[in-house]
């Protein structure tokens, strides 16, 4: 395996290395989270005992398919780490997740975990957020349309994820796609957050304790807000 799938790989599996028997684990989604899942498998069939809460029904299911034990919030209300990947990642670990439209539940756990562990390859990391791919905000389904214009009045333009046919969550919300005004952009998301019919936004800011960067010679940088 070579490439971005091989950077990707190295950082998730430097993750599950480092997993001690008995942590309750925050699952995160999307390709580089599920290569920890399967890592995390390999040493529980090797004797780690961990039990994990997943974020997203594919990690549900790649975790069950692996023979992974698995809990939720409501069991464990309290998780001793999560390991999530992003889509992007600033020097000071705030990140951007959301291309998989998990990023509601991504948050709840994230914030449930004493720890967030975040594993990317080099491409995710850049100086500023929100710049090329923007920022993901999940809305109710239910009179979307104003939760869109009130986000445009803020300055920022914006496109609906999944078009005519939108991209229906797991929670049964809609994602709208914005692309933030210069300037502050963490007070503009701390704005957006306060809309009517807006659920979550995908900025992670201040969440992650560590990042794992993987490369593509196999490498993994490990950084630090």
């Amino acid at each position: 395996m070579s490439g971005l799938d091989g950077a990707k790989r190295a950082a998730a599996w430097r993750a599950a290395a480092r997993i001690e028997s008995g942590a309750v684990l925050g699952l995160g989604s999307g390709s580089t989270a599920l290569y920890f899942v399967e890592a995390l498998a390999e040493r529980c069939r090797s004797g780690l005992s961990v039990v994990g809460v997943p974020t997203s029904v594919a990690t549900k299911e790649l975790a069950i398919s692996l023979g992974l034990p698995l809990t939720d919030l409501e069991s464990r209300p309290r998780l001793d780490l999560d390991v999530d990947g992003a889509d992007e990642i600033d020097p000071a670990l705030n990140a951007i997740k959301g291309g998989g439209g998990a990023f509601l539940h991504e948050k709840i756990v994230a914030l449930a975990s004493d720890r967030l562990v975040l594993i990317a390859d080099e491409t995710k990391l850049v100086p500023r957020l929100g710049t090329t791919r923007g920022i993901p905000v999940e809305v109710v389904a239910f009179g979307w349309r104003g939760a869109a214009d009130a986000i445009a009045s803020l300055g920022a333009a914006w496109q609906i994820r999944g078009g005519d046919r939108p991209y229906v969550t797991e929670s049964g919300n809609f994602i709208i796609d914005v692309m933030p005004p210069t300037g502050d952009l963490f007070a503009f998301v701390d704005a957006v957050k306060q809309l009517t019919g807006v659920v979550e936004h995908g900025v992670f800011r201040h969440l992650a304790a560590e990042a794992l960067i993987g490369y593509a010679d196999g490498s993994v940088r490990t950084l630090s807000p």
